[in-house]
């Protein structure tokens, strides 16, 4: 059987020693160890999987994305992993979509206090971005696709009603024209 992939407790932020930055030896050492993955047998990228979490992989995940999640454990082991902002904002996301199992599009973040303003049939409509969703005319609403169903009093994307997203072609053609 083949060595482990690494030693987890060398890894910068896991409690280990080391402060350097690594050599090129211990990149190519890392380049090495993801190549040799795809040699490895099923059984042993299950046992790497366990030395580096301590425990068995999840049920029914595929032998290809067993090797591509060690090789990115040794990409980050090497090379640094997310910053802590962005896995607070990765937790945050994942807690939002637990807790109302709707999707969402992490590309737009409207940050409380952010006024959005349309003009519909000749009047300006106002929504307040709040902590716990949105307000329109002193009324509190979950989702933006509501208040433009509300102000349109047909079915439409609130996102796209106001502004906040493109329409699919859109931006294919912008750039044709250039």
């Amino acid at each position: 059987m083949k060595p482990p992939i690494h030693d987890p407790s060398a890894a910068p932020g896991r409690g280990g020693t080391r402060t350097k930055r690594p050599g090129k030896a211990d990149v190519a050492e890392v380049n090495r160890q993801i190549a040799e993955l795809v040699d490895r047998s099923t059984p042993e990228l299950q046992l790497a999987w366990r030395q580096l979490h301590r425990t068995g992989p999840p049920q029914g995940l595929s032998r290809d994305l067993l090797i591509r999640a060690l090789a990115n454990q040794l990409q980050e082991w090497i090379h640094g992993g997310a910053s802590g902002a962005l896995r607070r904002r990765l937790q945050t996301l994942a807690g939002a979509f637990d807790r109302d199992g709707a999707s969402f599009d992490p590309g737009v973040v409207l940050k409380t206090g952010t006024t959005l303003v349309r003009q519909w049939r000749g009047h300006t409509h106002s929504v307040l971005v709040r902590e716990d969703g949105f307000e329109y005319e002193g009324q509190r609403y979950r989702s933006l696709t509501m208040i433009a169903e509300r102000i349109t009093g047909a079915h439409w994307s609130g996102p796209r009603f106001f502004g906040l997203t493109k329409r699919a072609g859109a931006s294919a053609g912008a750039e044709g024209g250039r």
